[in-house]
Order: structure tokens, then C-alpha cells, then sequence
């Protein structure tokens, strides 16, 4: 990465394996100087640390790690971050999967297979502005019009309300989500309304599992 466009630069890579977040540091990093990485391994992590200073240039996220599954935690980032570039990282190569991402607003796709040289070059793209997907890849892939309907009702939620839903959808009762989102359970319950309203479900267990066919539709293969 040259010099000019990593000096003062802070990153944060976001992904619950350390031998990976390794491989990306050193992508990063390279040869340059002057550039801060930081590394979180679940989605909590990543928003405490987004919480105590936002002022970071670039998010490198997998979509799949504890307290995020799909594209939860990017629809969450990009709601609540807007100006923040997110570039997505995973096992995960399906054109329609990559697709989805561009359209939720990621600034890039980062193959887990792409060699070192090839990810600090995406990187170096994605800081200069632009966006970067891998050359083979065909973004024209036909998607499934359930699925972008699901997607495009999830990307009318509020930061707060995706955050409810993706702790619904890991079971947590509304007195748990209160504890752990510094709420009242009345709060969690009008979120959860909410939810609903726009996700045009009647109980959160259907909203459950309207994510869920996200997940089923695009996520065919086991994640690394």
C-alpha cells in the first residue's frame, strides 16, 4: 500500500478468526507506516469501539460472526455510519451474495481466497474512493424478487431496530435485550413493534424467519 494512502490511516477488521484477521493485518499493513489496525472478533466488539470513536476510514467486516449473521451487522453500519466505507469479507463467493452487498451500500468485496498482494491492492482501491469486487465476478447474476423485498424492508429499519432483530433472532427474550441494549423492556417492545410494521409480519417469530430466508436463499455453503 503506498505510503501516501496509508500514513495517519485508521482501520478496523472485524472477523472471529484470528489466523484470518491475521492475513488481513498483514495486508494492510504491507510495507507502510504510519497506518493503525485494529481488530475486534464479534459484532458487540465492533460497535463498542465504533461507540467510543467512529473516527475510522475503513471497516474491513465479515458478515458472519457472533452477534451478526448475514447482512445484519452491514445493514446496522451502514444505517447507523453512513459516511463510514465498509468493505465485506468472506468465505462466501457467490455472485448474488456480492451483489446484495454493493447494494447495501459495502464499498467492497473481499474474497477469504484472494492472495495477500490482491487484498492490500482492494484495500488501497476502496481508500482512494472507489469500490472494488473481484474482475471475475458477474454482478448481473438474476436474484430471487422475495428476497430483495425482505432486503429492501430491512433497510428501512433504524440502527437500533436491526440491533433488536439480530438479537431476536438469536432467541433472546425482550428482558435480555433490555438489559443488554440499556433499555426498558417497554422500548424493546416498541421496537419490536416496529419491526414488524415494516418487516409487514405479525410476530416476531415470522420476522425470524423472513431473515432466515435471506440466509437460506444466498447462504448455500458452510462459512470459513
Amino acid at each position: 500500500m503506498p505510503e501516501d494512502v496509508a500514513s495517519g490511516l485508521r482501520l478496523v477488521i472485524a472477523d472471529d478468526h484470528p489466523l484470518f484477521r491475521g492475513a488481513l493485518r498483514e495486508a494492510i499493513s504491507g510495507h507502510a507506516s504510519g497506518v493503525q489496525v485494529e481488530e475486534v472478533g464479534t459484532f458487540d466488539d465492533l460497535t463498542a469501539l465504533l461507540e467510543r470513536d467512529a473516527d475510522v476510514d475503513l471497516i474491513l467486516l465479515d458478515l458472519t460472526m457472533p452477534g451478526a449473521r448475514g447482512f445484519s451487522g452491514l445493514i446496522y453500519l451502514r444505517a447507523q455510519y453512513a459516511a463510514l466505507p465498509v468493505v465485506v469479507v468472506s468465505g462466501n463467493e457467490e455472485p448474488s451474495v456480492i451483489r446484495r452487498c454493493i447494494d447495501l451500500g459495502a464499498s467492497g468485496f473481499i474474497p477469504k481466497t484472494m492472495a495477500v498482494a490482491d487484498m492490500r491492492q482492494a484495500v488501497t482501491q476502496v481508500l482512494k474512493g472507489e469500490t472494488f469486487v473481484p474482475a471475475d465476478i458477474n454482478l448481473s447474476t438474476k436474484t430471487d424478487a422475495e428476497t430483495d423485498a425482505i432486503i429492501a424492508r430491512l433497510s428501512t429499519l433504524t440502527p437500533q431496530q436491526v440491533r433488536v432483530l439480530m438479537m431476536l433472532a438469536e432467541g433472546r427474550l425482550n428482558k435480555q435485550i433490555a438489559y443488554e441494549l440499556s433499555v426498558s423492556e417497554a422500548t424493546v417492545k416498541a421496537h419490536v413493534s416496529a419491526i414488524l410494521q415494516k418487516l409487514g409480519v405479525e410476530s416476531r417469530t415470522q420476522a425470524v424467519i423472513a431473515v432466515s430466508k435471506v440466509e437460506t436463499g444466498l447462504w448455500s455453503q458452510q462459512q470459513a
